[in-house]
């Protein structure tokens, strides 16, 4: 494909486990469906998307007739917003958004409940600040963290 070691090995340990949905393997997906989540292979945006634990057999049926993926679950990250008496847990996700092969921006979805939602106080978009990292730095995180960060680690 054309893709360096260095940069598959990150997209490996970056992309959670995606697999061709197929006939053949109809009953392995469905089994595990409580655990996946289904995408169009051209879709974006989230539509045409399906949770597998809230499937119907008849979705099924549709996304065993059309170019699906099933992609592993990824929960996302929670943080608590506001002041300590009334802090809510707001669930994030991280965006990037690129031009030209390149990252332009960063931003967090900041929400409550299933999807974003703009109207929900302290919801919405929130900026992304990076700071460079010494390499003789030492990362401080939970053991489960830094083991997603090590190489290899899936």
């Amino acid at each position: 494909m054309g893709i360096d070691a260095r940069t598959r090995e990150l997209l490996l340990d970056t992309i959670p486990e995606t697999r061709i949905v197929s006939a053949a393997r109809a009953g392995e997906l469905w089994d595990a469906r409580r655990h996946l989540f289904f995408k169009p292979f051209a879709g974006y945006g989230s539509r045409a998307t399906y949770r597998g634990d809230k499937l119907t057999r008849g979705v099924w049926q549709q996304i065993l007739e059309g170019d699906y993926v099933a992609q592993s679950i990824v929960m996302p990250g929670e943080r608590l917003v506001g002041a300590q008496q009334a802090a809510q847990v707001m669930k994030f996700d991280l965006r990037n958004y690129v031009y030209d092969g390149a990252v332009q921006w960063v931003a967090a979805r900041v929400y409550r409940g299933q999807t974003t939602n703009f109207r929900t106080p302290g919801g919405g978009f929130a900026p992304v600040f990076s700071t460079p990292v010494p390499s003789d730095a030492t990362v401080h995180a939970p053991a489960d963290v830094l083991a997603t960060l090590q190489p290899g680690s899936r």
